[in-house]
């Protein structure tokens, strides 16, 4: 056997992942703080169902945002990081809807399945969780390589899951509708950026081949 010099293990550890790791876990980090130190404002309720919903959606902006990042400025490491902030979203996704189910409605499903059904914004919302978790459970390498070709179609639901996201945002906003709008604006210019590269992606491929030929 070989032995492995420290430096060179070192040197193949990706700092990028912990520290990404320990940036995603900030917000929830501080909502904990804010919680314990009773300072979130006269409706507590409204606040955390505001704040994790709101990291939920810009947890699923970003992660789409990889890709079309990565092929533009030609940094394939990026796609690296897309796995863990894929399932931060879910995470904050799983904190929103238990803060919905139990602080706010004391897990009385009866009322949580009317809700369901009759306010859009939930049905969308509870929609796209159901979307998210295949997606979560499903994140790993091996059920990458047992899902095939299988496991690129079924996470094709996270942008289905983000403009469901959009829409609950914009269902429940009463008054100020900029935030939501944003956010919708920001999901539909990151599929405008995806489909131009798909697009240019597919025609250099055609002249490739012709020029083959």
């Amino acid at each position: 056997m070989i032995p492995i010099a420290p430096q060179a293990v070192r040197s193949n550890f990706d700092w990028a992942k912990p520290v990404l790791f320990f940036l995603c876990l900030i917000p929830f980090l501080l909502l904990v703080f804010d919680t314990l130190q009773g300072r979130l404002g006269v409706n507590p309720v409204e606040t955390l169902t505001h704040r994790t919903g709101d990291w939920t959606l810009r947890f699923l902006l970003i992660t789409l945002a990889v890709t079309p990042l990565r092929v533009l400025l030609r940094y394939q490491r990026l796609q690296k990081y897309r796995r863990m902030l894929g399932l931060f979203a879910f995470f904050y996704a799983c904190l929103h809807l238990t803060v919905y189910l139990w602080i706010d409605q004391s897990f009385w499903w009866g009322e949580i399945a009317a809700d369901i059904l009759k306010r859009p914004y939930i049905t969308v919302g509870f929609a796209a969780f159901l979307i998210l978790l295949p997606l979560a459970l499903t994140s790993t390498r091996a059920m990458m390589r047992r899902l095939g070709r299988r496991w690129g179609v079924l996470h094709q639901g996270i942008y289905i899951a983000a403009l469901l996201g959009c829409l609950h945002f914009l269902w429940l906003t009463r008054a100020d509708y900029r935030e939501p709008l944003l956010y919708l604006g920001i999901f539909l210019l990151l599929m405008l950026v995806r489909s131009l590269l798909n697009f240019f992606q597919r025609r250099a491929g055609q002249l490739a081949a012709k020029a083959s030929k």
